[in-house]
């Protein structure tokens, strides 16, 4: 799941990431989807501009040399992961590609989960917020309460005559 990032509004994966899970370079990677690249269309994977790049690069504070290549790397969307798959047919790509298709399904059913928790607590503040004047005025009658001061009181019962 670390390895999904949130660019352009699109939960993705980058190629250097997928080339390490695939077990495959980068380079060949790329060279499979540049080969096909019918099978990716601007929604299945993109290329990222130097100013995303960079800006990457910044929030991961990568420093360390030869990891990153100095061109934009591509961003594949959950459908672009699919059509990978395809691209770069073997034993471990279809392994690989099965357990990220999980993780994508998991993170779709906490977002879920997450839009319901929403719902309520909008709905609940929407009862609490039409009660705003009822709860004013019951704070109101307590402060009465404890502004009052108590007037001193005759002691009640037998008294004595001394």
């Amino acid at each position: 799941m670390d390895k999904i990032h949130l660019i352009r509004g699109k939960k993705v994966m980058l190629d250097r990431d997928l080339a390490d899970l695939y077990g495959v370079e980068t380079r060949r990677l790329k060279e499979q989807v540049r080969r096909n690249s019918n099978r990716f269309p601007g929604d299945f994977m993109f290329e990222l501009t130097e100013q995303e790049h960079e800006n990457l690069k910044k929030q991961n504070n990568i420093r360390s040399r030869g990891r990153h290549s100095k061109y934009p790397p591509y961003a594949f969307t959950e459908h672009g992961v699919l059509m990978l798959s395809s691209v770069l047919n073997s034993e471990r790509a279809t392994i690989v590609n099965i357990k990220i298709m999980r993780v994508y399904v998991r993170i779709r059913e906490m977002l879920l989960t997450h839009k319901d928790l929403l719902l309520k607590m909008d709905q609940l503040e929407k009862k609490v917020s039409s009660q705003d004047d009822k709860f004013i005025l019951v704070f109101e009658y307590l402060k009465k309460f404890i502004d009052v001061q108590e007037k001193p009181r005759r002691k009640v019962g037998f008294k004595r005559e001394d």
